[in-house]
């Protein structure tokens, strides 16, 4: 497996940014855009995509970040958090969904990706890897604890391709109330899953956090595979 930094070009032309790729032993596979949680490309991130790359897709993990700072990579500290937080609230969705979007279109012309693209997304990336179903022609989008997903419930008419949407039940950031909105105006859709863990925490799936569950985070990435590997290979 080998990986690296490359350069992309915003669509908007208003500059250049950069994404982690990881590529799979074979040299070859499907493509996966990787959305980052608050806290930029940092080490986590990049091991989700060094992962993934192993199990035989394309990873990139473009920074979502650069348009405020560039290279963004933070740590779990109190301090540290209140920064990405920042960050976070700072950020121009609809110029993340551009960039994610530019990071799809780059693996569908990347040499090495052979056949289609998914998303999968962590905290922020959980809300982001939503909207990109809604709004883009990515061919799988999966979605953990994603924060604001229920203020935009309407868009899931757009939606043409598959979507799980993983849930922490204690999550303080998506109280009873968004979940239930979640669950009532997606659950019975046939192309969308929505799965609650019972009695974990938002950040459930990061290894080495304060809210790690072990078991919930197999469960999860075994239902992410599945999709995934379903709607994009490899086959």
């Amino acid at each position: 497996m080998t990986h690296d930094f490359i350069s992309l070009k915003a669509d908007d032309k208003s500059g250049t940014f950069d994404g982690y790729l990881a590529m799979p032993p074979s040299g070859t596979g499907p493509g996966l855009v990787l959305i980052q949680e608050i806290f930029g490309v940092n080490h986590t991130m990049r091991e989700v995509a060094n992962s993934y790359a192993q199990k035989g897709y394309v990873v990139l993990v473009p920074d979502l970040f650069w348009r405020q700072q560039p290279n963004i990579e933070l740590g779990y500290t109190p301090d540290e958090w209140q920064k990405a937080f920042g960050f976070y609230k700072a950020m121009n969705e609809l110029k993340g969904i551009e960039d994610i979007q530019t990071s799809i279109t780059t693996l569908r012309t990347h040499p090495a990706v052979k056949g289609k693209v998914g998303v999968l997304g962590f905290c922020m990336g959980g809300k982001l890897a939503y909207l990109t179903a809604c709004r883009t022609d990515v061919d799988v989008a999966v979605g953990y604890y994603g924060v604001g997903i229920e203020s935009a419930l309407d868009e899931a008419k757009n939606i043409t391709c598959r979507l799980v949407l993983h849930i922490a039940h204690l999550d303080q950031f998506c109280p009873p109330e968004a979940q239930q909105k979640i669950q009532q105006a997606l659950g019975e859709k046939n192309s969308f899953e929505v799965y609650v863990y019972p009695d974990v925490a938002h950040a459930f799936a990061r290894p080495g956090g304060d809210h790690f569950d072990k078991a919930a985070a197999e469960l999860s990435q075994i239902r992410s595979i599945a999709a995934i590997k379903a709607e994009i290979g490899p086959y």
